[in-house]
């Protein structure tokens, strides 16, 4: 496998999702765990495009729900890599709702999602380096590292 360095623009992804009933609850809005799968999914692509390995969802921290979304509205899920160390990445998803009939776009939701490469026998493997190409991926990627550092120095 390549371990040349790979942007993050090479596996960002932009997956749209229109809310249906079976997506939400008795009162019309988006269940969160329905939100939460289809952010896990937009994570999952990007982190295999990136790696080209099946990865696992290891943690997910700082997930908000912001706003209610409501049967008929369609989800925007955006979400690129931030983060890679040797056989993991972090990435970031961010998901907006739009009213389709009045045309208004709310932010709804956001968290980072902390995969792990595995190769085919299921243990971790090592990944393609992030390529810091922008101002914008140089932030995110330490924005990450500090996460990563803190998560590490609380763990027992």
């Amino acid at each position: 496998m390549d371990h040349e360095e790979k942007a993050a623009s090479e596996s960002s992804l932009t997956m749209p999702q229109m809310v249906l009933p079976f997506h939400a609850n008795a009162a019309g809005r988006m269940h969160g765990g329905e939100m939460m799968k289809l952010m896990d999914s937009a994570a999952y692509v990007v982190a295999t495009r990136h790696c080209q390995h099946n990865v696992v969802t290891a943690s997910v921290t700082q997930l908000s729900f912001l706003e209610p979304v409501f049967i008929g509205d369609l989800v925007i899920c955006c979400a690129r890599i931030t983060y890679t160390g040797r056989t993991s990445m972090e990435l970031y998803v961010n998901v907006q709702a739009e009213h389709l009939e009045s045309g208004v776009i709310k932010n709804i939701s956001e968290g980072y999602f902390f995969m792990v490469a595995l190769d085919r026998n299921g243990r971790p493997t090592i990944i393609p380096p992030l390529k810091l190409e922008t101002d914008e991926d140089r932030r995110y990627f330490e924005e990450a590292r500090q996460r990563i550092a803190k998560v590490k120095s609380s763990v027992p």
